[in-house]
């Protein structure tokens, strides 16, 4: 079920009616409710996976039970790694095995060694990577002794199924989320309000931006070769658009649902096309995976309190995993792989972030590191959006020809209403999101910026899509 469909907007208004109704004088009834709204928001895509979140859910429940009964550090640790083995092994089979198989052979053929293999046509169930790390932290952070096992398996199983971020986060942590299930929840004007804005917002980002920007961009990928140069340049910077319109828009749109439900999800995205630096950029984009990455990975790995050398290791073994887990493809590999480079030198040489305060015009310097980051990140989305590493290559080798300097052949109208967008989020930067217009004093503005939004989402919303982050 998708959110800018009308199926989801029939779904959302019943599941809240009989939310704050019929089931909120209890708790449980509430998160039973829950549950079960969320398996039949899942089963719109194939009921049969199902059972994979509630293996997951059933494993790393059992698994906080029985840790947080045992002292001795061997028994927890091989407790973990059941975890680990059960979660990953299934993320690995359903997501990377194909993958692993064609890199090996190819690699013996290339040493004139061939091998007889047969790929298994496997389906990807919809936004297993996700729960898949969210049910993981849960028992890390058991084994760490930052969080105490819960013995609610109703709540526990609500967590991990919860349905608007269920299949594209944000990648919520037991600590933050777990607990808001375990206790009352209350109907609240500013909150519901503000879930509503969120989900505007978001509504717009999608239908508006990103589906919009992604007529133009199918164009140009899948017929590169007859483009130019400067129109390759386009084709990439509208792509830059639709993934961020695309996901950040899921994400407000799940944050706002949430809201609607009593519950608080973290920030997954804060302008991040106003970074300084490719550093500040991962700070501001895919909030919930950078910060899982670092806390579960580039920390333990040592992060930045080892020598140059490893540090530099660290910093690879991150992002080319990061890539990994976008897809098993080698482009999403060399993607991360381009971000470990761009980032480097901002360790190294110790970029700083020029502070624009309460600026109505950004300075000269924050014209310049604003826009070199965006280009810097530009450049790695084409390897992210290029089905292929030779389709990659072919199109950065048609993108730095001669005719990058010629006229593109763009539409005027869209490249008008991305510079426009992107004004509105300089405006609105140190503000919570996008529609975060309560400060507006006259009722009267504000209801003319949200019937000009509705106005411009049903009257300019692009081709339906598919969430582009629905495949990971």
């Amino acid at each position: 079920m998708l959110f800018n469909t009308i199926d989801f907007g029939i779904f959302l208004p019943i599941v809240l009616l009989l939310y704050w109704t019929l089931f909120r004088g209890s708790i449980k009834l509430q998160n039973l409710f829950l549950i079960a709204v969320s398996y039949l928001f899942y089963s719109f895509w194939d009921w049969r996976f199902l059972s994979l979140i509630v293996f997951s859910s059933a494993v790393d429940f059992t698994v906080g039970h029985f840790m947080g009964k045992f002292e001795s550090k061997k028994s927890r640790k091989w407790l973990l790694v059941f975890s680990l083995i059960s979660n990953f092994g299934i993320l690995f089979v359903f997501k990377y095995y194909n993958f692993f198989v064609d890199t090996f052979v190819e690699t013996f053929q290339l040493f004139g060694s061939s091998f007889n293999h047969t790929s298994w046509q496997i389906i990807l169930p919809v936004g297993i990577s996700f729960y898949t790390f969210q049910t993981v932290s849960y028992t890390i952070d058991i084994y760490r002794n930052k969080i105490k096992p819960t013995k609610d398996i109703v709540s526990f199983f609500a967590f991990v199924a919860f349905f608007p971020q269920l299949v594209a986060g944000p990648i919520e942590r037991a600590a933050n989320l777990l607990p808001q299930f375990q206790k009352k929840r209350f109907f609240q004007k500013e909150k519901n309000t503000d879930g509503l804005r969120l989900i505007l917002g978001g509504l717009f980002k999608k239908m508006v931006i990103a589906d919009n920007c992604a007529i133009f961009v199918n164009s140009i990928f899948e017929n590169y070769q007859d483009a130019s140069g400067s129109t390759l340049f386009f084709g990439a910077v509208f792509f830059a658009f639709q993934i961020y319109g695309d996901f950040s828009g899921y994400s407000d749109i799940a944050i706002g649902s949430s809201r609607l439900l009593g519950f608080d999800l973290m920030k997954n995205f804060n302008f991040p096309y106003l970074a300084q630096n490719v550093g500040d950029f991962w700070r501001r984009w895919h909030i919930s995976l950078s910060t899982w990455f670092r806390d579960y990975l580039y920390i333990p790995l040592g992060g930045n309190r080892v020598g140059k050398a490893r540090f530099v290791f660290n910093i690879f073994v991150v992002f080319l995993v990061s890539g990994l887990w976008h897809g098993a493809n080698k482009t999403f590999i060399v993607w991360g792989g381009i971000h470990a480079l761009f980032i480097l030198p901002v360790f190294f040489l110790k970029f700083k972030i020029d502070d624009t305060g309460n600026r109505v015009i950004p300075s000269w310097r924050q014209l310049y590191n604003i826009g070199s980051t965006f280009l810097l990140v530009v450049f790695a989305w084409i390897f992210f959006r290029a089905p292929s590493m030779t389709d990659a290559l072919h199109y950065v080798s048609g993108l730095f020809s001669s005719s990058f300097f010629s006229k593109p052949n763009i539409p005027g109208t869209g490249a008008a209403l991305l510079l426009l967008y992107m004004i509105v989020e300089w405006f609105q930067r140190n503000r919570e999101h996008l529609m975060d217009i309560g400060f507006i004093k006259s009722k009267w503005l504000r209801y003319g910026i949200y019937y000009f939004v509705l106005f411009c989402i049903f009257y300019f919303a692009g081709e339906v899509q598919p969430f582009i982050y629905f495949q990971f």
